[in-house]
């Protein structure tokens, strides 16, 4: 059984695991962990009772394990898994209309070489993404304008030198992991990246087209577990602005299952000295499976919390602590 703290079931959605959960009003939307499941979008107006409006599936050796929406576009991410997906669908992003939630109509299908795009963050008018991209080792950083969401434009990238091959640039890194942008985040004319064994690098997007390196450091380089996220919070906590860098479990300890992670805690970070658990939810393992993996959490204007499991399903919790 569930154990908890200060944290209630509301309702559980069955469906195929996924990698990011979005809500936006009423609607949530999930990005699936493998195909043919690509998007799946849930009314949840009624929490104790979602209603699935549409799903969009995707060619087998493909997945679409992350979404985000704003501004009535929703954009998924088109990305290979493994070796035998079918390089005529190729990697990139889906970018639909979705004002009208249970038909999301493609607009375009933005393609870019290689494996495809992993994490990226929207704001309704710039996509800032992780795409493989021609001429340069592992993922790079991109900006792309949606102003007309049909021809999606460039209008700016980073990498860290050393990753453009087809540039001429030395590879320094032969004897330690390639280097990887997973992350980018936007918060004002700043743009947080974090890019996975090599750490974080923040970045001044004043000027879109010549994004600048202004700080970057690695909070772990001793450690298998990468930089997986960074973002500030927004307001400062005692007197200081405070960055919060989230590093990922890629040494699998637990066999049963994907990676040993049951379920959401929340954390008092007011003082950001002395963080406090104030609840959580350890979620059942899905049927079928040992373990739980849960694999990324939203939060709507309610104060209700979804959870995914990157096996099977989501869980609706509410919370007495919002």
């Amino acid at each position: 059984m569930a154990r908890s703290k200060n944290t209630r079931l509301v309702a559980h959605i069955d469906c195929p695991g996924g990698g990011q959960v979005w809500i936006d009003g009423r609607t949530l939307y999930i990005g699936h962990m493998r195909q043919p499941s690509g998007t799946t979008i849930v009314d949840v107006s009624d929490p104790k009772n979602p209603v699935e409006l549409a799903r969009v599936n995707l060619p087998p050796g493909w997945h679409s394990h992350k979404v985000r929406v704003a501004n009535g576009l929703m954009v998924v991410n088109h990305e290979r898994l493994g070796k035998d997906g079918d390089a005529s669908f190729g990697g990139g992003l889906g970018i639909y209309d979705i004002s009208t939630p249970a038909r999301p109509e493609l607009l375009c299908k933005w393609r870019t070489e290689g494996k495809g795009v992993h994490r990226y963050d929207f704001d309704g008018r710039y996509a800032y993404i992780s795409p493989t991209a021609e001429g340069y080792v592992g993922n790079i950083m991109m900006i792309l304008d949606l102003k007309d969401p049909a021809r999606p434009e460039e209008v700016g990238r980073w990498w860290i030198p050393g990753q453009w091959q087809a540039g001429g640039e030395a590879y320094p890194w032969n004897d330690g992991p390639a280097p990887r942008c997973h992350h980018p985040m936007r918060m004002g004319d700043r743009l947080y990246v974090s890019y996975w064994h090599h750490g974080y690098h923040i970045l001044d997007i004043s000027d879109m087209s010549k994004p600048k390196l202004i700080a970057s450091g690695n909070t772990s380089p001793a450690f298998p577990h990468p930089t997986h996220t960074c973002l500030p919070i927004p307001q400062t906590l005692k007197g200081r602005k405070v960055m919060v860098v989230a590093d990922e479990d890629v040494a699998k300890l637990w066999p049963s299952a994907p990676a040993f992670a049951k379920g959401m805690r929340i954390l008092d970070i007011a003082d950001p000295f002395a963080p406090r658990e104030v609840a959580y939810y350890e979620a059942d393992a899905p049927q079928g499976f040992s373990l739980a993996s849960s694999n990324d959490v939203t939060i709507d204007d309610r104060g209700l919390c979804y959870l995914i499991d990157r096996q099977r399903g989501v869980d609706i919790i509410e919370t007495s602590v919002l």
